[in-house]
């Protein structure tokens, strides 16, 4: 029962700072933090996200390109030119590390206006660091593991990150309905999204990528949006200002 309560757990917090981070911060700037708290989410995302933690600059040019390239061969994460979702990961794994480690040349439209943190980043993305994790959650289902079948949630929680981002780039431009028409697959994969924090109402994101808020119809409920209108009201952070159209 702990196991179950763990993976649940580190599904949703590992998921809450990706989408809060990763994408809709680094890559998207759908809100701004002052240095203080850009880094206290940092830390947040290296707890949460283990040995699956992302740099949120490399991270942010990967998505920024993905938008870009939608469904092209520059595209980082398209299942058009995978065979299929293990291949897509492997493909989106190789375009984030030749960017992390400066192996290709990104355009200047990619790196504007992005969160660095070159010392954290080399720590937290070290094969030490990562190791010590996928050891502690080894040690944690040796202890705990009550059914060998529970064996099999470790290598999720060990990639957690590379899972959440493959159902969402892989299923969101397969299946589900659209709200916009798009020169690109995207869809949203869930109409009422409590399993993936927004983060499948990817037809919604692509039509308007800057939004803090994922969902557009009423029953699109978007969880982690709420929870950044109340970090904005306790001033963590700062939602840009809508000037009504006249």
């Amino acid at each position: 029962m702990l196991i179950i309560i763990f993976f649940i757990a580190i599904w949703y917090l590992s998921l809450f700072s990706q989408t809060f981070l990763q994408h809709r911060y680094a890559s998207h700037g759908a809100f701004q933090m002052n240095r203080f708290w850009e880094r206290f989410f940092y830390i947040i995302a290296y707890i949460t996200q283990g040995s699956s933690y992302m740099s949120p600059r490399a991270y942010a040019i990967m998505h920024r390109m993905h938008h870009a390239y939608t469904d092209t061969e520059l595209d980082p994460h398209s299942p058009s030119f995978s065979k299929n979702v293990f291949a897509m990961m492997w493909r989106t794994s190789r375009f984030y590390r030749n960017i992390f480690h400066n192996r290709m040349k990104v355009e200047d439209k990619f790196t504007k206006n992005l969160p660095d943190w070159k010392g954290f980043d080399r720590f937290a993305s070290s094969a030490a660091s990562r190791l010590l994790w996928v050891a502690g959650y080894s040690l944690l289902f040796v202890f705990f593991a009550s059914a060998w079948y529970l064996w099999i949630l470790l290598p999720v929680v060990v990639a957690m990150g590379a899972v959440h981002g493959a159902i969402i780039n892989w299923f969101a431009h397969k299946y589900g309905y659209t709200n916009f028409r798009m020169k690109n697959t995207s869809s949203n994969l869930l109409r009422t999204d409590v399993l993936m924090l927004g983060e499948s109402y990817h037809n919604n994101h692509h039509k308007h990528p800057s939004s803090p808020n994922f969902g557009i119809r009423k029953y699109e409920i978007d969880p982690v949006y709420y929870a950044i209108k109340v970090l904005s009201w306790m001033r963590i952070v700062r939602l840009p200002v809508v000037v009504p159209a006249h």
